[in-house]
């Protein structure tokens, strides 16, 4: 039975993953220190069905702990599939000390930890801020000049770089795919969608940076998830950069139109500045993900909406907090 080690497997995207795995076969090792940088309440119930079994274990501890990991993790492991980090462009700039510790340090930590124990594939989750502000779109892998805007996205360009070492040093194979706006069930309170939905619902206001003119490559979860799988096993190089988006961006305005539709409602807006860090538009060249993992995102954004919504409506206690 293959055996993964999931870093930030009780998140978001690590979760949907860790259900996918456990349903092939496999065993499944999860690495999360229940960050408190939004409730760790949801990121238990997201895997809360699987604790007990016995394919199943959850190691809490920081990745900044190497001691912790070392002595926390005893078993043989087939791939590490690195996605704990510290999230969010914005907030990186309020403590991109903090960020560097945790995504870069972190990373070379389980990157240690595999060299140590022979564990020859590991792919890590990376991110479409690499890119900034390019205005060369959609953005290629093989883009010559990467001009990070925020410590955030200065931390995912850095452990790219780490994992060029260590596969070129130690043989591991290592796959960075760069996520662009990742949405769906189970995503984070502070991403856009999950907060306008909220904040609709609950009679607040949706508070826009610019114009509405932005645009993001928003992908499925679902969609994620395949390729992160096909990453796992790809065997074809040593180390690869790979976008994993949609590849059909959507205006912010047209995003909150989608949810206006899907709800049935009207948003109040407030607009605001645009925000520092912040880049107007991402766009993912998909052609090398589809060429090298056969990828094929197949979820259109307003059934993405749609299921996302069924999850909302199915979790989400009514608050009585004005959010904007």
């Amino acid at each position: 039975m293959p055996h993964a080690l999931i870093t930030g497997g009780a998140g978001f995207i690590g979760s949907h993953l860790v259900d996918k795995l456990l349903a092939e076969g496999w065993r499944v090792t999860v690495v999360d220190n229940f960050d408190p940088f939004y409730e760790p309440q949801r990121k238990r119930q997201n895997i809360a069905a699987h604790v007990g079994r016995p394919e199943f274990r959850l190691l809490e501890a920081d990745i900044r702990d190497f001691d912790a990991l070392r002595a926390g993790l005893r078993d043989s492991y087939d791939v590490i599939v690195h996605l704990a980090a510290r999230a969010g462009v914005r907030p990186s700039i309020q403590d991109p000390i903090g960020y560097q510790e945790v995504n870069v340090r972190g990373t070379q930590n389980l990157l240690e930890l595999a060299r140590e124990r022979g564990i020859e594939r590991f792919v890590f989750a990376s991110s479409s801020s690499v890119y900034g502000i390019n205005p060369n779109v959609p953005w290629r892998e093989e883009d010559p000049v990467l001009l990070p805007i925020s410590p955030y996205a200065s931390t995912k360009v850095s452990s790219e770089l780490l994992g060029h070492v260590y596969s070129h040093l130690y043989g591991i194979r290592f796959i960075a795919l760069r996520l662009f706006t990742v949405y769906g069930p189970r995503q984070r309170p502070d991403l856009a969608i999950h907060k306008f939905a909220r904040a609709m619902r609950n009679g607040g206001a949706v508070t826009l940076y610019g114009d509405g003119s932005t645009r993001r490559d928003y992908t499925y979860v679902g969609d994620i998830i395949e390729g992160i799988r096909a990453a796992m096993d790809f065997d074809g190089s040593r180390y690869e950069v790979i976008n994993l988006g949609s590849g059909r961006p959507v205006r912010l305005q047209e995003m909150v139109e989608a949810l206006e539709g899907a709800m049935g409602q009207r948003a109040r807006i407030e607009r605001l500045a645009e925000q520092p860090g912040d880049a107007p538009q991402t766009w993912a060249d998909i052609s090398k993900a589809q060429r090298l993992l056969g990828y094929a995102p197949r979820t259109p954004f307003a059934e993405g909406i749609r299921r996302f919504l069924e999850w909302f409506e199915a979790t989400e206690t009514v608050s009585t907090t004005r959010i904007t």
